[in-house]
């Protein structure tokens, strides 16, 4: 008999290590924006592993893209060139401000070689670095210092030295922390994990132009908002504002580990032979499946039609917010990430409505203790959108 999530529950609470707290369900197949457990029961996905599925379980270009790769060559190793990693490296190329790219297996590592790149180009006496309140980086020990949330510090300290962090929206404060030191600032072009914040463009202007007149690299984080979740491949292309280094992750492959770190010829120039290296990155079955997910990502009209659904899911989230102004007080993001600001009272209760979405079979999260997050493949259909929309104002419904 084949065994259920109870079982599997079982066994893995006695072999894993306590960082996680999982939701009760094992998740065993997926196709588009559903899943299904070891029970049989589905879910709708408005979570995409954590903005990672970005075209649904199981597209079947990239599953194409990764059974025919992982047929012909896994691994050789970066001492040596591949044919996907070399296409993925042109479509980014060709599709962005860089001239040049990276690749590592996540976002943290895009992030640390962002930091590492940006030190190095600014010499021995220009290290330090500044980053916003709220922000959120990584989970290695350098992302982590950089990281502009406390929490994400306590029990790791000493931090590496080096980095700063000026309040979330006060340009004089960021302006303030600039000193002969200052190599970059760095900052997400929307705050993901802090509660769906976006920095607005006029703040992101100021913080351009506070990078060219004090010789400062510009890097963007666009680990969460890159690859179409927006509506635009990279958020900055919205927004008016290039940046010098951008690091991307998440959805890149569409569920396979892949990070990348985009930047100019003149500032990769400052990396040589040995200054940084990755043993996985862009390995050839990850870099099949990337080049498989942004080939369908720039196809005519995609992100068109990711800013028309963002734009039909942010208006039924202002509309459940109006109807339940006790729980919510607003709506917030940009394409496909939105977030429901919940009310003193709404928080209070951010945790259960997440675990009682689940339990009837939709997938969200909690950020920032204060928003409830969307981020729904990008394939998600407007009857999905409704179906939340619906399972959601049931909810407050009781709750109200």
């Amino acid at each position: 008999m084949t065994q259920g999530n109870s079982s599997w529950i079982e066994r893995s609470n006695q072999v894993f290590i306590g960082t996680y707290s999982r939701f009760p369900a094992v998740l065993v197949k997926g196709q588009g924006c559903r899943l299904e457990d070891a029970d049989g029961k589905e879910y709708l996905d408005f979570l995409a592993g954590i903005a990672v599925c970005s075209l649904g379980h199981c597209h079947p270009e990239v599953t194409t893209a990764i059974c025919d790769q992982a047929g012909k060559l896994l691994h050789v190793s970066n001492l040596f060139h591949t044919q996907p990693q070399t296409e993925l490296a042109e479509l980014l190329v060709k599709n962005s401000f860089a001239d040049r790219v990276f690749f590592g297996n996540s976002g943290a590592e895009a992030n640390e070689a962002a930091i590492k790149l940006a030190r190095k180009y600014g010499g021995l006496d220009r290290f330090e670095i500044i980053s916003l309140s709220g922000s959120f980086h990584g989970r290695t020990l350098a992302t982590v210092a950089a990281t502009g949330q406390p929490k994400f510090h306590q029990g790791f300290e000493p931090l590496p030295a080096g980095f700063l962090h000026a309040e979330f929206g006060d340009i004089a404060a960021l302006e303030e922390l600039i000193s002969p030191q200052t190599c970059a600032i760095l900052c997400e072009p929307l705050q993901g994990e802090s509660g769906v914040r976006p920095l607005g463009k006029e703040y992101l202007q100021k913080i351009r132009e506070l990078c060219d007149a004090n010789g400062l690299l510009l890097i963007f984080d666009e680990v969460q908002t890159g690859i179409g979740r927006t509506g635009s491949l990279f958020a900055y292309e919205q927004l008016g504002v290039v940046p010098d280094i951008l690091t991307s992750a998440k959805a890149l492959a569409n569920g396979l580990p892949i990070g990348a770190m985009l930047t100019t010829e003149k500032i990769a120039a400052s990396f040589t032979v040995g200054s940084h290296a990755s043993t996985f990155g862009g390995n050839p079955v990850s870099a099949a499946a990337a080049v498989a997910t942004l080939k369908v990502v720039l196809a005519d009209g995609f992100l068109d039609t990711v800013k028309s659904k963002g734009n039909y899911l942010a208006e039924k989230l202002a509309d459940l917010a109006a109807a339940y102004p006790q729980l919510a007080s607003g709506q917030r993001g940009l394409g496909l990430i939105q977030g429901l600001v919940l009310t003193k009272k709404g928080v209070e209760k951010g945790q259960e409505i997440v675990q009682m979405l689940f339990e009837r079979g939709v997938l969200i999260n909690f950020a920032g203790n204060e928003v409830l997050r969307f981020i729904p493949p990008l394939v998600v259909s407007r009857e999905e959108i409704d179906l939340l929309i619906d399972k959601l104002g049931q909810l407050f419904s009781e709750l109200a």
